[in-house]
C-alpha cells in the first residue's frame, strides 16, 4: 500500500490556503475557472456529468464535517461488528463502501461541490468519487485503494444476497476484511488531514 510522507503536510497547507482564498471571494465559480479545470473537464466528459460548480459556503463546510464524522463513527463500529472474519467479505465490502462514500463526499463538499450534485452524479460510485477527489487535490494516489474503489462500486451490490450461481455474484477482487481495513482507515485519515475537520469525540487515528 502506498505510504504518505511528512512532506504531505506542505501540500495540505497549500491546499487550505487556496481554498481560504476561494471562500473569501464568496463567488460561485464554474469549475472551468478552478485550478483543477483541466482534470475536471476530462472527468465530466468521461462520465458524461453535468459540470459542477465550486461554491464554498459555511453550510457546505458544516455538511462536510457531518459526513466525515459519520464515516469515522461508522468505521469505529468495525471493532464490534463481525468485520474481521474472512467469510464476511460481502457485508464488509458493503460496510466499507458506505464509509468511503461518506468520507469522499465530505472532501468534495469541503472543496465546494454541492451536496445535490454529489447525490445526482456520485451516488454510490466509490471509484468515481475518488477520481473527482484526486482531481481536486485530494492527493491519495494509493493503487490498492484505487483497486478497492473499483470493486466497491456501486457499493449497494454488496448488500444483496446472491444465490449459488457464481455468475450472479460480484467479484471481490480478492479483498477480505483484513486487507480492506487498513485501506479504508488510511482514506478516512486522509480526509481528516486535508479538510482539517476535528475527529469526533472518542475517535483516534488508527494504525497506518
Amino acid at each position: 500500500m502506498t505510504s504518505f510522507r511528512a512532506s504531505d503536510s506542505r501540500i495540505v497547507t497549500s491546499r487550505r490556503a487556496l481554498l481560504r482564498g476561494m471562500t473569501v471571494a464568496s463567488v460561485a465559480m464554474p469549475m472551468i475557472t478552478s485550478p483543477w479545470s483541466g482534470a475536471l473537464a476530462s472527468l465530466h466528459q468521461r462520465y458524461e456529468d453535468e459540470p459542477a460548480t465550486i461554491a464554498r459556503t459555511k453550510e457546505g463546510r458544516s455538511i462536510s464535517r457531518f459526513r466525515y464524522h459519520n464515516a469515522e463513527r461508522r468505521w469505529s463500529l468495525t471493532e464490534v461488528v463481525p468485520f474481521h472474519e474472512s467469510r464476511f467479505s460481502n457485508p464488509a465490502l458493503h460496510y466499507a463502501g458506505f464509509v468511503c462514500q461518506q468520507a469522499l463526499c465530505a472532501y468534495l463538499l469541503d472543496v465546494g461541490f454541492a451536496d445535490e450534485w454529489n447525490a445526482q452524479h456520485i451516488k454510490q460510485d466509490i471509484a468515481k468519487a475518488l477520481a473527482y477527489a484526486n482531481a481536486c487535490g485530494f492527493g491519495h494516489d494509493c493503487p490498492d485503494m484505487a483497486r478497492l474503489a473499483v470493486v466497491l462500486s456501486p457499493y449497494w451490490k454488496w448488500g444483496y444476497h446472491y444465490d449459488d450461481w457464481e455468475e450472479d455474484r460480484p467479484q471481490t477482487g480478492g479483498f477480505i476484511p483484513a486487507t480492506i481495513t487498513p485501506l479504508v482507515r488510511a482514506l478516512v485519515d486522509r480526509v481528516h488531514d486535508v479538510t482539517g475537520h476535528p475527529r469526533p469525540k472518542g475517535c483516534q487515528r488508527g494504525p497506518q
